[in-house]
């Protein structure tokens, strides 16, 4: 698999606070990427690093095959990291335009981009006009212009409402369909998860898991049993092989899986033992679930 980027200790101080602390992960092609962590954890630091308009502190960072420049590699890389920046007199045509005379792109690939997110027949309507929306989909478009080999964004659907959102994220899938590779940060586990093949998640600057959006979310599933006899329930549930950590919460057992097994399986092994059970749930652990545990916030904290 072909890297776009490697990241190594990269590591950004500001003053005596770290942002960013010896940050490592790599970025393969064909990928959709998600850089997430609560408000402040240093994803936006980190784009910027990369993209050269952050100075890192130490550590470093290489993009493609490590022998191309930074100032050329960024020539094959799309990215919006701040909000859309577009002169609200002149129409999306107009402004696209003006963007491929400055990247020195071809104007003729403007109406397929705008089609790309949807705003070909918003083309000629001046940009004061546009929804956030709109505008965020022009951007899109925007970086989109120089046919990168990599899109990078930057809390994509920050303040849209829910349609808005809903057709960023069509335009992430449609775009990472077509082989570019994708990186975005967002502190949205929804987004994550609906979007992303690969998560980085960072907590205050430090990377606490990389990989698979699946392998996360990869767990065989818990439990969640009430009986008459909540002892005897307790007992029984310890001795299973199946099962590892049991947590008593108000009332409630739940029964984490070390092996796959399902609900029918744990019902007829405790009627055997002579136990009825009056409530029985399976449940997946979701991302969100994973990525509490892992920056541990949880409802406890």
């Amino acid at each position: 698999m072909e890297t776009i980027l490697s990241l190594n200790n990269l590591t950004k101080k500001f003053g005596k606070i770290t942002a960013v602390d010896q940050l490592s992960f790599s970025i393969e092609k064909g990928n959709v990427y998600g850089i997430l962590g609560p408000n402040g954890s240093g994803k936006s630091t980190t784009l910027g690093m990369v993209l050269n308009v952050v100075n890192k502190s130490s550590g470093n960072y290489q993009w493609f095959d490590g022998n191309t420049s930074t100032h050329n590699a960024l020539k094959k890389v799309g990215a919006i990291i701040e909000h859309p920046n577009f002169y609200p007199y002149m129409t999306a045509v107009q402004n696209l335009a003006l963007v491929c005379k400055i990247k020195g792109t071809n104007p003729k690939k403007i109406k397929e981009k705008l089609e790309i997110v949807g705003l070909l027949d918003r083309k000629d309507s001046k940009f004061k006009t546009f929804s956030l929306g709109m505008k965020q989909r022009l951007a899109i478009a925007s970086a989109l212009l120089n046919d990168p080999e990599i899109l990078i964004l930057d809390e994509p659907t920050n303040g849209l409402d829910p349609q808005g959102i809903h057709q960023i994220r069509e335009i992430i899938r449609n775009i990472a369909s077509g082989g570019t590779t994708i990186l975005l940060a967002s502190h949205l586990l929804d987004e994550v998860e609906k979007v992303c093949s690969h998560v980085v998640i960072i907590r205050k600057g430090v990377k606490l898991y990389s990989g698979l959006v699946d392998e996360i979310v990869s767990s065989h599933g818990f439990f969640e049993l009430k009986a008459k006899d909540m002892l005897q329930l307790e007992n029984l549930l310890g001795k299973h092989p199946k099962i590892g950590k049991i947590v008593d919460k108000e009332g409630m057992l739940t029964a984490f899986l070390d092996d796959p097994m399902e609900a029918d399986e744990i019902n007829e092994y405790l009627f055997k033992n002579g136990l009825s059970l009056s409530f029985l749930l399976k449940r997946k652990e979701s991302l969100e679930e994973q990525f509490l545990q892992l920056t541990n916030q949880t409802s406890q904290n």
